[in-house]
């Protein structure tokens, strides 16, 4: 963890405390921990007071305390053993069922992690009051209010383990799969591209160097996925070398030493502590995280969409789940400027990002699914269906164009694979109907632009 810090990559450190299994459990030991020295403290304070007040609560025998300490602690250290069985169980049918790519949203679930803080912080706690209770003629001590508080934290875990038979039967539904997989992706989305598109036309700007300068290649030195980019670090970098960071890769892309992923544009070849000093702040890791990747998001739903079209499985419920959840993402995204990210000093410019384009997005949504779906009605259909629920979010005329293509593939792809006239018909009037949300689109596209009204 140090290491992390070392380096100043506090983004990938928060990405893997945040997906971590222990984290969250930790800190409910800790607390379990300080709960329970600091009971045994106020029945050394105030014990006899308490014991008057309410002696059928708190009066306890040594032996007794024990007992009922024991039992709560052996009960909890079985219940937890129980939970990660089940939480394992829960991992490996997901990760048959659907794809391996969502395990991770299974580790970052906090009610999966809080659960099982909870028995183990009861287990902890037990054995911590347990140790204090001595039954010795020269010292006899029996925390009563701390025994009374193991009993109401047993029947608070009791009320836990309920709800967790019930969330994780929740959880390895399709429907909450893919439902958590868009709520993560649209909060990605809203942070990467907050502002709305006012015209129909992104057409980046170009960057002309200055009178001696030409782009340098920084070359990664880690292996892995780009996970984050800090935005803040790289204009602090490119202001403190007067000059002008172009990234190469996007974040999601998987990267090796050697290559290059980004470029800095310098009179003379960067030295070696430039190239570090900018390697430090790409966070990269093993595996793709959500938070600055949506197309990550994307690419778990369109796996798990592939996974139900394969003939293992044929489940065309879940595919037809994941189209219609993708349809959601990708009509967000049509209404957001999503040009490259450029950041400033002043007038000057200082760093040129590269952001996922919508053109992309939409092609990594549909054309694996629609390579295995050719002779697949209803998939087909919903596919239609959701490009013209994605026309009804944009009048930008470059992307009417992309969903246009995809339109044209997907009917090409109905008249190869379907055979039924009644299918190829419905097939046909599908594709009219987009067609015609798709000329409504553009004949509003204007100075302003702003999604169409459903006629």
């Amino acid at each position: 963890m140090l290491n992390f810090l070392r380096k100043g990559r506090p983004h990938e450190l928060l990405i893997r405390i945040r997906s971590s299994f222990w984290f969250v459990p930790a800190l409910i030991v800790i607390f379990a921990i300080l709960l329970a020295f600091s009971l045994i403290e106020l029945d050394q304070i105030y014990d006899d007071r308490l014991l008057a007040r309410w002696p059928r609560l708190l009066a306890n025998e040594a032996e007794g305390a024990r007992g009922v300490l024991s039992a709560i602690a052996g009960s909890m250290a079985t219940v937890a053993g129980v939970v990660f069985s089940i939480t394992i169980v829960a991992l490996s049918l997901t990760s048959s069922q659907y794809t391996s790519r969502v395990l991770r949203n299974f580790m970052r679930d906090r009610a999966n992690q809080v659960v099982l803080g909870v028995f183990v912080g009861v287990w902890i706690y037990c054995l911590v009051v347990m140790r204090t209770i001595s039954d010795d003629d020269e010292w006899k001590f029996v925390p009563s209010l701390a025994v009374l508080t193991a009993v109401i934290l047993a029947i608070i875990a009791s009320g836990f383990l309920i709800f967790f038979i019930h969330h994780i039967s929740s959880t390895i539904q399709a429907s909450e799969i893919t439902a958590s997989i868009t709520r993560d992706t649209l909060r990605a989305v809203d942070r990467l591209f907050p502002d709305e598109i006012r015209n129909g036309s992104e057409m980046p700007e170009a960057h002309e160097l200055q009178a001696g300068q030409r782009w340098y290649p920084i070359l990664a030195d880690a292996m892995g996925y780009i996970q984050g980019i800090n935005a803040g670090s790289v204009l602090a970098f490119a202001c403190e070398r007067n000059t002008v960071v172009r990234m190469e890769s996007k974040v999601g892309e998987f990267i090796a030493p050697g290559r290059p992923f980004a470029s800095v544009a310098m009179e003379h070849p960067p030295d070696a502590s430039t190239c570090r000093d900018l390697n430090r702040v790409v966070a990269v890791g093993i595996y793709r995280t959500i938070e600055q990747d949506p197309a990550f998001g994307i690419r778990q739903l369109v796996d798990i969409a592939l996974k139900a079209l394969s003939p293992s499985i044929n489940d065309t419920t879940t595919a037809v789940s994941c189209i219609e959840h993708i349809a959601v993402i990708l009509t967000r995204c049509a209404q957001r400027s999503m040009v490259s990210l450029r950041s400033y000093e002043g007038d000057t410019l200082r760093v040129i990002a590269r952001r996922p384009d919508f053109a992309e997005l939409v092609s990594l949504s549909f054309s694996q699914i629609l390579e295995s779906a050719e002779g697949n009605t209803e998939v087909l259909l919903r596919m239609l269906l959701a490009l013209e629920q994605i026309a009804y979010g944009t009048c930008a005329r470059q992307r009417l164009a992309t969903l246009r293509l995809h339109v044209r593939q997907i009917e090409q792809a109905a008249l190869r694979g379907l055979k039924a006239d009644e299918a190829l018909q419905r097939i046909r009037d599908s594709v009219k109907r987009t067609d015609a949300v798709l000329d409504l689109s553009e004949s509003t596209k204007m100075l302003d632009c702003a999604p169409v009204s459903r006629p």
